[in-house]
């Protein structure tokens, strides 16, 4: 079983950077820096064999990486 898939997401009204848990409304950790922040996202979705989901200042998503069992070739 996996577990929820970890966000890095910008705090509004600050510099600092959160770790959200996918369907959670409370932020796991707060960071000053987003590499701080992903270094931790990584550690909980690697336990929790998840997917990582990477914000920009612009809230698009600009990278994600799945820690999770896939199948490698994937199939089709």
């Amino acid at each position: 079983m996996t577990g929820k898939n970890q966000w890095v997401v910008p705090i509004n009204g600050s510099d600092q950077w959160g770790v959200r848990g996918e369907g959670n409304d409370r932020i796991t950790s707060i960071h000053d820096t987003q590499q701080q922040a992903i270094d931790r996202a990584r550690g909980i979705a690697i336990n929790q064999q998840s997917e990582l989901f990477i914000q920009g200042r612009d809230g698009q998503i600009r990278e994600r990486n799945s820690y999770g069992n896939d199948p490698y070739p994937p199939k089709g």
